[in-house]
């Protein structure tokens, strides 16, 4: 079976895409068979990034490693079950239909809490949730006491996924391995990146994540989403000599791939 890769929380603008869009392509780049879906039926900026490679490539006349993204079929609502969710049944079909064809299915969720993510987050094997950088966010994942900075509980988001990995257990299916990844991480700023750390160092014993490092803020990454390409595609465009911010985020991206610890993959790039 392929194993499946969610990329989910709920909020936005934490660079779920950028980071669904490398994670994808890496593996896909290592020779692993890729599906891919999006579950942000209104924006599918991950959709888009994957649309916008083919687009540039086609033109381009040249073929590069490329997940293999689907949109959710259509479902006769004549063919549900009573009481049956339709959503429910097109993503069970879409996972379906790549299951025969792929190792490893990424799925990036929408940053707000709806039915296809939550039974999305019950299909995790692995479950990544990229967070910016900043206490801002942190409420993504536990409530803080604002006078003394002590948690005081867990988010909604984390009750969810608390509740993802309940059904699984109640089906016999392994935990969901779940990372939580430090993204747009500034070179300064280097008391508030401490007590960030320290912070989810505390709340990962408690709640049960492992922290990653993810992606430093970069114009690189907005620069390559029109065209659909990724950091791993640069030499293939003719960019012989990378700048050194370029050889950092290739190394990040690296980190990410080896720190997710996913089956049958070794970094090589």
């Amino acid at each position: 079976m392929a194993h499946i890769i969610v990329v989910g929380n709920e909020k936005g603008g934490s660079g779920k895409s950028t980071t669904s869009m490398h994670v994808a392509t890496a593996l896909a780049r290592m020779g692993h068979r890729v599906g891919a879906i999006d579950l942000d039926l209104r924006q599918r900026s991950f959709g888009r990034y994957v649309e916008n490679r083919r687009h540039y490539l086609l033109k381009k006349g040249m073929e590069l490693p490329t997940p293999d993204y689907r949109d959710l079929p259509e479902i006769d609502q004549a063919a549900l079950a009573p009481g049956e969710n339709v959503y429910d049944r097109r993503l069970s079909a879409a996972v379906a239909g790549m299951e025969e064809t792929s190792d490893f299915i990424l799925i990036d969720c929408p940053g707000s809490h709806t039915r296809l993510s939550q039974v999305a987050h019950s299909l995790a094997d692995t479950l990544i949730s990229p967070l910016n950088d900043s206490f801002v966010d942190f409420d993504l994942l536990a409530r803080v006491d604002p006078e003394t900075s002590r948690i005081t509980g867990p988010s909604v988001y984390s009750e969810m996924v608390w509740n993802a990995r309940q059904l699984r257990a109640q089906a016999g299916l392994k935990p969901i391995d779940w990372i939580v990844v430090r993204n747009r991480l500034g070179a300064q700023q280097m008391h508030n990146k401490k007590k960030m750390g320290e912070a989810l160092g505390h709340l990962a014993k408690r709640i049960g994540f492992r922290v990653a490092p993810g992606f430093s803020e970069r114009v690189i990454f907005r620069e390559l989403f029109p065209r659909g390409l990724t950091l791993l595609d640069l030499k293939d465009m003719g960019v012989g000599n990378l700048n050194l911010s370029n050889i950092a985020a290739r190394q990040e991206l690296r980190d990410l791939i080896k720190e997710l610890r996913l089956p049958g993959v070794t970094p090589d790039f």
